[in-house]
């Protein structure tokens, strides 16, 4: 492993010069800082995060407290997790993944040591315990998520209220009026996740300004849930001629149970989901989705943290406006409702 004295040799400078270069602390030529830099990448020189924790009161690393859930969609955390990574490293840091199961412990293990500079909450809940750490020990954080309380804090999010409107106006202006919302699983509800919560927010109350009759039902998105829970909802409503989705797994048994009941999409009853462009991309037929950009949501929640970090102002929030595309899957209101069940109601003509 090669050390910062070789560096400081190979380079023609002393070592504390190396130090400084790495720090940041104090000013070094051009000519000086450019030999120091190119000796570091020649060498393939990695400073020490204790070592340098020590020297510059900084660590250069975050902490990204990732969810680890069965009931969340895991591509999406991915992408919001590399871009993060991605990120942060063009502001050089390294990032130290945490997750969510170690809560409000985990946080103050890594805010009270030092270990990181920084950290960066996901999956956040309206009620969230680690907020209280993070306003305790004060140490720089960014949440990627809105807390019912967001004052003094950085927080970058989806407009998932706006998102709900979207969807409950797309289908309005269709002339659909009896809806139903398949939401993610009743423990997501119960841990008040924010992006579930104003969603169906958002949804409900432009439902109700539109003269929508909508029904929400939570579904765990396994075949045999979202089955239950589509009887249900046309057991209930057997007028229901739009479907809004906001739970990953249960897009596609949806299609296959509305298929195999003869139900066309979107002649018969019309289904818009919130999820990625990839997965409405892959669905047959295509699906009208309302969508966020994950990577940009990560890039913003490290430029707020590097912000705090440098003692620049922040916003307290920051929301990402949402994006209706529609595609195969919406279309007017039938002029005929469909018949109440699961049973076929005509021969499919797919």
């Amino acid at each position: 492993m090669v050390t910062l004295a070789q560096v400081a040799q190979a380079a023609g400078v002393s070592p504390s010069t190396v130090s400084y270069v790495l720090s940041g602390n104090r000013a070094i030529s051009t000519p000086t800082r450019t030999r120091v830099e190119a000796t570091i990448a020649r060498l393939g020189y990695h400073p020490n995060a204790g070592a340098r924790a020590l020297a510059g009161r900084r660590s250069h690393i975050l902490a990204l407290v990732v969810p680890l859930r069965t009931d969340i969609y895991v591509p999406v955390m991915m992408e919001i997790a590399i871009a993060v990574t991605t990120a942060a490293r063009g502001f050089g840091y390294d990032v130290l993944l945490l997750t969510s199961d170690e809560g409000s412990a985990g946080v103050r293990r890594v805010a009270g040591s030092g270990l990181a500079d920084g950290v960066i909450l996901m999956d956040v809940q309206l009620d969230d315990p680690r907020i209280a750490v993070l306003r305790e020990t004060g140490a720089p954080a960014a949440l990627i998520g809105l807390p019912g309380d967001p004052s003094g804090l950085a927080c970058a999010d989806h407009d998932f209220a706006y998102a709900g409107v979207l969807c409950a106006e797309h289908l309005a202006d269709l002339g659909h009026r009896d809806v139903a919302f398949i939401g993610y699983s009743p423990a997501v509800y119960q841990r008040h996740s924010g992006y579930a919560e104003r969603t169906l927010g958002g949804f409900q109350a432009a439902a109700d300004r539109l003269g929508l009759r909508a029904l929400h039902r939570p579904c765990e998105g396994t075949f045999e849930s979202v089955a239950g829970v589509v009887t249900r909802i046309l057991a209930d409503r057997p007028d229901t001629t739009g479907f809004v989705v906001q739970n990953e797994g249960a897009i596609q048994p949806l299609l296959s149970l509305l298929r195999a009941s003869g139900r066309v999409v979107p002649e018969d009853v019309s289904v818009l989901a919130l999820c990625p462009e990839a997965l409405a991309e892959q669905c047959s037929p295509r699906l009208t989705a309302v969508t966020g950009p994950a990577k940009e949501l990560g890039a913003l929640a490290v430029e707020l943290i590097a912000d705090r970090l440098a003692g620049r102002p922040t916003e307290e929030v920051t929301l990402l406006g949402p994006v209706l595309t529609r595609r195969e899957s919406t279309g007017p209101a039938p002029r005929r409702q469909p018949t109440p069940g699961l049973a076929p109601t005509r021969k499919s003509a797919r």
